[in-house]
């Protein structure tokens, strides 16, 4: 029986990497003739990925997940101490980010250049994160972890509380993020032309 940590750490991934792409769109897009609704929404998914990955995801995969493979599984040292660094790195970059978009928002377009390669190379590095973690760590922790230490990460993920996983991941305190971030946002995760085109 597949852990559930498995189950839930894909899920998380699922909903950052439709945050991603929606930020990706939304950027492409532009603030078109909407700028409040545009800054808005790029606020908001920005923060979910600074409160959400960076404050709960990103450090229990590397207590729970990365520290027992680093001594089980030694053939993914490099490749986890990288994941590390990388967690170490993301609240910074992030942060970075929402300062860059606030600086476009209030000085205008001459800073919109910088936020647009920051924030695109931003998504296609986490990405690659992600894909590393799936398609190596993941496997390789479902093969050599212990029915002890996958109880531990399973207990450590069932608490998790995702605002963009489903009612029974979501706080009443994460609702709002999540009202804010479906209304303000297009598809893949949002409602904004539904909601435009029922007016």
């Amino acid at each position: 029986m597949e852990p559930v940590a498995l189950r839930i750490i894909c899920e998380e991934h699922f909903s950052i990497a439709a945050v991603l792409r929606s930020l990706r769109m939304m950027l492409k897009r532009g603030p078109e003739d909407d700028p409040q609704a545009f800054f808005d929404a790029m606020r908001a998914m920005l923060f979910y990925i600074d409160e959400v990955p960076e404050q709960d995801h990103h450090p229990k995969e590397s207590r729970f997940l990365f520290a027992p493979l680093l001594a089980r599984a030694p053939e993914h040292v490099p490749l986890l101490e990288r994941l590390e660094r990388e967690h170490l790195d993301g609240e910074r970059t992030v942060r970075e980010l929402q300062h860059q978009l606030l600086a476009w928002e209030l000085m205008g377009e001459g800073r919109r250049p910088a936020f647009t390669q920051a924030l695109n190379s931003y998504i296609t590095f986490y990405l690659e994160h992600m894909r590393l973690e799936e398609t190596l760590i993941l496997p390789a922790a479902n093969k050599v972890l212990t029915a002890e230490d996958w109880a531990r990460i399973d207990e450590a993920f069932m608490a998790n509380q995702d605002p963009l996983g489903g009612d029974a991941y979501r706080s009443p305190e994460h609702e709002r993020l999540f009202q804010r971030i479906v209304h303000c946002t297009p598809s893949p995760i949002g409602l904004r032309q539904e909601l435009a085109a029922a007016r």
